[in-house]
């Protein structure tokens, strides 16, 4: 088998491609077991060593719109896209011709490309929990559900939620096999901070745990949904192993969510690393930030996931010490 991930030298793609390298094999909506044999990884930069290493890894470096473009992205033989890479939310509100380049335009062009390639892949698309947004109002309803409707309040959400509907139409017309899911806000997410909004919900998870301050720029009672990075990619490997009796309808669906809120984020971390780690957040409102972060849902359900046999995080605490464990490196602070 011959699996393609766009921003598969990011956080998620990578783990993701390690996932898939460790498995060996996989099976495809419902279909017996195959090996795989190449994993092509397209992103802006090199993958990590680990797994440019790898004889079965095969690396496309560049712009994804200036690829496909191009024509320099090999599709042909592919059987399995996961489509990751996209500009996230803080830097699509910021710059509102970069999300629609990046999200918008490259995901068309992706379908296209899959279209034009003639054997049906299946593409599984990364969408956003930030296709949900409270209308000015008009608040969302509690809880969230699948087939809520969308209302984005933010560039990014509408971008991916534009996705969802161009890969359910090109795999309604019979082009692809498309799968589109949901993504919670993935903490903690180790390395450096990206320009997505709700970044700060791993960094004040990373930076105190290394002894750095961190940023809380939302009261401690906002609600978030949250998902381990492990979770996560259950979620995408679902996705594509589901068969399609079990998948359901081609609409998107919400991945496992933890129902958790910023000031209780803190507390785990207390329990962790003691009063030395919280008295490293900084409580100062950043109001661009909670402009977008309160317009997010809080309170997700996820029925068709759980149907499918996915899992929630049980509780903050052990993502925090999930983290520890992945990352000891990273971890400056004495644990409690």
């Amino acid at each position: 088998m011959n699996i393609l991930i766009t921003g598969g030298s990011g956080f998620l793609g990578a783990r993701l491609a390690r996932t898939l390298l460790a498995q060996g094999t996989l099976s495809l909506r419902g279909e017996p077991a195959r090996t795989i044999d190449r994993l092509t990884l397209t992103d802006r930069v090199a993958p990590p060593p680990d797994l440019a290493s790898d004889a079965r890894v095969q690396s496309v470096t560049g712009d994804l719109p200036d690829l496909l473009a191009a024509g320099a992205l090999p599709v042909a033989g592919v059987q399995l896209v996961f489509h990751l890479a996209a500009a996230v939310s803080g830097e699509c509100e910021a710059d509102f011709d970069l999300g629609m380049r990046s999200n918008l335009q490259a995901t068309l062009q992706l379908l296209q490309t899959c279209r034009a390639a003639g054997h049906r892949p299946t593409l599984v698309f990364a969408s956003s929990l930030a296709v949900f947004g409270n209308l000015p109002g008009q608040p969302l309803p509690e809880p969230i559900e699948d087939d809520t409707l969308p209302t984005p309040q933010s560039s990014y959400g509408t971008q991916k939620f534009i996705g969802e509907q161009l890969v359910a139409d090109f795999a309604r017309k019979g082009f692809i096999a498309g799968r589109s899911v949901r993504l919670m806000t993935v903490s903690v997410r180790p390395g450096r901070p990206n320009g997505a909004a709700s970044g700060f919900l791993s960094g004040m998870i990373r930076e105190p745990l290394a002894g750095l301050p961190a940023a809380c720029p939302v009261p401690a009672s906002t609600p978030v949904a949250l998902a381990s990075p492990a979770r996560t990619i259950e979620g995408l490997l679902c996705a594509a192993q589901a068969s399609d009796a079990a998948w359901g309808p081609l609409v998107a669906l919400n991945l496992p969510s933890l129902r958790t809120s910023v000031g209780e984020m803190a507390a785990a971390l207390g329990k962790v690393a003691g009063p030395a780690a919280t008295a490293l957040l900084d409580w100062t409102p950043d109001p661009a930030v909670q402009r977008l972060v309160s317009t997010w849902p809080g309170n997700v359900d996820w029925v068709r996931a759980r149907a499918l046999g996915l899992r929630a995080d049980a509780d903050f605490e052990t993502v925090v010490r999930d983290y520890i464990r992945e990352n000891p490196g990273a971890v400056k602070l004495p644990l409690v």
